[in-house]
Parts: C-alpha cells; sequence; structure tokens
C-alpha cells in the first residue's frame, strides 16, 4: 500500500518534487504508509465527542446563539467579508492512541439572503457536487425523511497526492424559530477509493487504508440578522498520526486540510448567495 501511495504522489508532483517521492518510495518498507483504525482509537473519539456534546447542550455563555457573539469584533470582521476558522479548544489537535482528532470552528457571513433560502441549498445534497467543487465531485440523497437525511458525498482531496473518498452521512435539522436552525451531521461509512476513476478502480476496506479520515461529525448553526445569515460549524474529525518517514508526504493532507476543506465549504456557501462579496480570510495565529 506505501509502494501505490508513494507512486501516485511522485506520478502528480513530477520534476524535484516527484524525485523526492520516488526515492521514498525506495527508502520505505512496503506497507510502512498503511494504517488500520482500532477499537481504542474509535472509542477515544466517541468519548470526545461524548464530551462535546454534553458541552453544546449547555447554555451558551451570555445566552447567545452564536459563537460569534461571544468575542466582541468578530461579527464585524464576518460582515466585512472575513472567515474566520480557528480550533475550537486551546489545541489544533488532539492526540489519541494511534491517531489524531481535529476540532475545528468557522463561521461566514451571507449577506442579502434568508435562513429559508441557505437551508435549501444545504438540504439540495444532489446539487452539493455542483456548489462545493472540487471537494465534492458526486452527491445524492439515498433517504429523506422530515427534517432527517441520509446522504452520499463523494469527496476529493488534494495535498501533494490526490485523495478520494466515499462517504455516507445521517445529517438532522432542528427548526428552532424563523431565524434559527441547527443541524448535525455523522459520518457512517468513510472509504477510501483506490485508482479512483481508472477501470480498476475499488474500495479499501473500512478503517484499513491510509488514514486520511476515519471520521467526520459537524455541527452546524444558522441565524438571520443584519441583513442576511450568519453561518457557523464546528467540524470534528479522525485521522490516522503522522507516520515517521513519511511525515512530509502524509502531514499537509491530515494536519491542514481540515481547515481548509471547512474554509472552502464557508466561502462556497457565500459566492453561491453573494459570487461578488470579498473573499477575505482572517487567519487564527494557530493556522499559519
Amino acid at each position: 500500500m506505501a509502494s501505490a501511495l508513494l507512486r501516485d504522489a511522485a506520478c502528480e508532483s513530477g520534476g524535484a518534487t516527484g524525485l523526492m517521492v520516488i526515492m521514498a518510495l525506495y527508502a520505505s518498507a512496503a506497507g510502512g504508509s498503511a494504517a488500520e483504525l482500532k477499537p481504542e482509537t474509535f472509542a477515544a473519539f466517541d468519548k470526545y465527542i461524548r464530551l462535546k456534546e454534553a458541552r453544546l447542550e449547555q447554555p451558551p455563555a451570555g445566552g447567545s446563539f452564536l459563537w460569534a457573539d461571544a468575542v466582541p469584533d468578530r461579527n464585524r470582521q464576518l460582515r466585512d467579508g472575513a472567515v474566520l476558522c480557528q480550533p475550537a479548544s486551546d489545541q489544533r489537535e488532539v492526540k489519541v492512541p494511534d491517531g489524531l482528532i481535529h476540532d475545528w470552528i468557522g463561521a461566514v457571513f451571507i449577506p442579502g439572503t434568508t435562513v429559508e433560502k441557505t437551508i435549501a441549498l444545504v438540504q439540495d445534497y444532489s446539487n452539493h457536487r455542483n456548489v462545493y467543487q472540487p471537494e465534492v465531485i458526486d452527491s445524492k440523497v439515498l433517504t429523506h425523511s422530515g427534517d432527517d437525511f441520509k446522504v452520499y458525498l463523494r469527496l476529493k482531496k488534494k495535498k501533494v497526492m490526490t485523495v478520494v473518498l466515499n462517504t455516507e452521512h445521517d445529517v438532522h435539522y432542528i427548526h428552532l424559530d424563523r431565524d434559527w436552525w441547527q443541524s448535525r451531521s455523522y459520518s457512517t461509512h468513510i472509504g477510501e477509493v483506490a485508482n479512483a476513476g481508472k477501470p480498476d478502480e475499488r474500495e479499501l476496506p473500512a478503517g484499513k487504508d491510509h488514514g486520511f479520515l476515519w471520521r467526520l461529525h459537524s455541527y452546524w448553526r444558522f441565524q438571520e440578522r443584519d441583513g442576511g445569515v450568519y453561518v457557523e460549524c464546528e467540524a470534528v474529525s479522525l485521522t490516522r498520526n503522522v507516520p515517521a518517514g513519511l511525515g512530509w508526504l502524509i502531514e499537509p493532507i491530515i494536519r491542514k486540510l481540515p481547515r481548509e476543506s471547512l474554509v472552502n465549504t464557508l466561502l462556497a456557501m457565500r459566492a453561491f448567495f453573494a459570487p461578488n462579496f470579498l473573499n477575505a480570510i482572517w487567519n487564527s495565529p494557530w493556522t499559519g
């Protein structure tokens, strides 16, 4: 598995970087980049999620619904065009046995639209492959009943190398009142695709792949006010840890893509309703 991974990266990189990959190919042991989702890794993630959801059930500090309301000036930055994104806690990632938990919170303000239209966009899962390009390359609704959806998303992650994932998610929406909505999304299946788009394409066994993404849960808040809609998302993902010797290849995918994917999702939502709005991104000290 390591050999295939490095060969793909070498083909995509070319030049000096491609040569580095080829050298790493010969230096690495076969299977050295493979990762397995172990019971203790998933148990640690499950515990983290339980604690996080218990916190989310608590009344927000100061009675505010939005994370953006908790600190002065966040709302102004959002209305000025910033996309705020930072770790949801004081750590960029949480180490667990044979894995890493990434917990990011992001926010965007979408001017000139309504929460009803925003929710309609988010629930139009069959159109996600058009709205959220190039990260979502296929999408469809598997089942739908009231405020509950089961959806399929085929994701494409590119950072040094390209990773394609078949994913399924259970999503539940809560309509709090006319202007406020919440939703929660839980991944139920994530399968890494080997040789994506080729005749010999196949899905690797879940949890026995390269470990770029094992779990993805997200918690959304929507509020209409100030002439638009504030959208916030807390995205919690589980990946492998960074292996010795291949960190330069795998680390950009594991450590940078969780934040970048969240920012790109928020930007795509705003671009759908306000394509000419300033795409300014504010970086916290954590993001570099």
